[in-house]
């Protein structure tokens, strides 16, 4: 009856549940975000919608984005299992628990608060300097997906992997929407778009296959928290090779 107890302690907590909720909802989010301001950005107008509608829909999208991402931080931080501290989420690779990975999602939250902050003073600060802070969120992107691919513990998960896909899909989709529509002229940013389009896939796969999807990336990814026991014998967690239940 002991041992039962004790497993049931070993599982995750209902912060663990909150900050991969908030995280995969965050991604979704942004995804959605990058997606619409590429895919109706530059010389595209659309039929159905004012360009004024398009730019609200985005703006809360953008604000929801930062919310869930404010839950998966906060959360991740009042979860004992993992102790990441407050320096870790403004400074990148200071984390003990998988400091690249985890350095990651802080530089993408470093360049969406950027981005926020720099939106607040946007008159005063000019259309040109603020436009040129706002194709961070695009960077922000691939950052925040190899952060999610290379430090949640579900990432084997079939649902995630489609969720990953569903997301890449979604985005390289909608930058090829932006190139067909693009027009005639800007032959060099048109193929580094292409270019980019066409890599990112290829990229990410090969990251996957060769890490998180390979046995032992708990070890390889750094910084593996400890892991509860039952009789001596570590508990067992919703993550492989003796992963902590936290992203």
């Amino acid at each position: 009856m002991s041992a039962l107890v004790t497993l049931a302690a070993a599982g995750p907590s209902p912060l663990w549940y909150a900050t991969r909720a908030g995280g995969t909802v965050a991604l979704v989010l942004l995804t959605a975000t990058v997606a619409l301001g590429i895919a109706v950005g530059g010389r595209y107008e659309p039929r159905r919608l004012a360009r004024f509608e398009v730019s609200a829909l985005h703006r809360n999208l953008s604000v929801l984005t930062l919310v869930f991402l404010a839950l998966h931080i906060v959360t991740a931080l009042l979860d004992t299992f993992v102790h990441l501290g407050w320096l870790a989420t403004v400074v990148p690779f200071v984390s003990s628990y998988r400091p690249l990975w985890v350095g990651l999602g802080t530089v993408a939250f470093d360049l969406l608060l950027a981005i926020a902050l720099t939106s607040a003073v946007r008159l005063r600060l000019g259309q040109r300097r603020w436009k040129a802070v706002h194709w961070l969120a695009y960077g922000a992107w691939p950052v925040a997906v190899f952060h999610a691919a290379g430090t949640g513990t579900d990432t084997r998960l079939a649902q995630q992997l489609a969720l990953y896909a569903g997301c890449l899909a979604l985005v390289v989709g909608a930058l090829w929407w932006r190139l067909y529509h693009a027009g005639p002229g800007r032959v060099a940013a048109r193929l580094w778009a292409g270019v980019t389009a066409a890599a990112v896939p290829v990229v990410l796969a090969a990251f996957m296959n060769s890490g998180p999807l390979q046995p032992g990336w708990a070890h390889r990814a750094g910084g593996t928290a400890p892991v509860a026991t039952v009789g001596g014998r570590p508990a067992p967690t919703p993550a492989d090779d003796g992963e902590a239940p936290h992203d």
